[in-house]
């Protein structure tokens, strides 16, 4: 059977009106479920959770104890999903907000493609025109060191050195950025699939 401690102080406060403003009464237990009752938490306990009792005994606030990992790991999950919840919540408005139909969506979609796949065909006709040049070049660097066959041949002039490699490094940036408007096409049309998908379970369209 459970014991039940009560101090003096609690006698005290119970009967003082001076004291029903002045000192605040907790409950607390222990391990062994004795209850406890006091105006301050001995040290030992004071990780534990506990009562905020007002002079008649009714319980007016209640304090956590230390939580333990298995308490504080559950806490970040619980708040990561209430994130999660309410930045799709506020998607969803915007959603709503933006489009009236799936055709807009679309259209707004197909305008987006239209962009990376005007941006893409611009590079491959600069790729093309740089690869013409790059050949060019290797061409006149194949008559001189080190790129001849021939020992005696000359040294390569510094001037057309430097534009084989100025053109290589043009070359490599601009297949970079085509890829990256590959990429971002890609990213798009997955990220407006997935607009028009939310959008219809929104509106409950089949």
């Amino acid at each position: 059977m459970r014991k039940f401690f009560l101090t003096t102080a609690l006698l005290a406060l119970a009967s003082s009106g001076y004291a029903k403003d002045e000192q605040n009464v907790y409950k607390w237990e222990d391990d062994d479920g004795n209850v406890y009752y006091g105006d301050s938490i001995p040290a030992e306990f004071a990780e534990r959770p506990k009562e905020v009792l007002n002079d008649h005994g009714v319980t007016v606030a209640e304090l956590e104890g230390k939580k333990t990992e298995e308490q504080l790991e559950q806490e970040r999950i619980d708040n990561k999903r209430r994130v999660a919840q309410e930045l799709q919540m506020r998607a969803d408005r915007a959603l709503l907000a933006t489009y009236l139909s799936v055709d807009e969506i679309v259209l707004h979609r197909d305008r987006r493609v239209e962009l990376f796949q005007a941006q893409s065909r611009v590079t491959e006709l600069y790729l093309r025109n740089l690869e013409r040049r790059l050949q060019k070049l290797r061409d006149e660097a194949a008559h001189y060191q080190p790129y001849s066959e021939d020992t005696n041949a000359p040294m390569i002039d510094e001037g057309l050195a430097a534009d084989l490699q100025k053109t290589r490094e043009t070359i490599n940036r601009h297949q970079r950025n085509l890829t990256k408007f590959e990429t971002d096409e890609r990213l798009i049309v997955e990220r407006f699939d997935g607009d028009i998908a939310r959008f219809k379970t929104l509106k409950g369209i089949e």
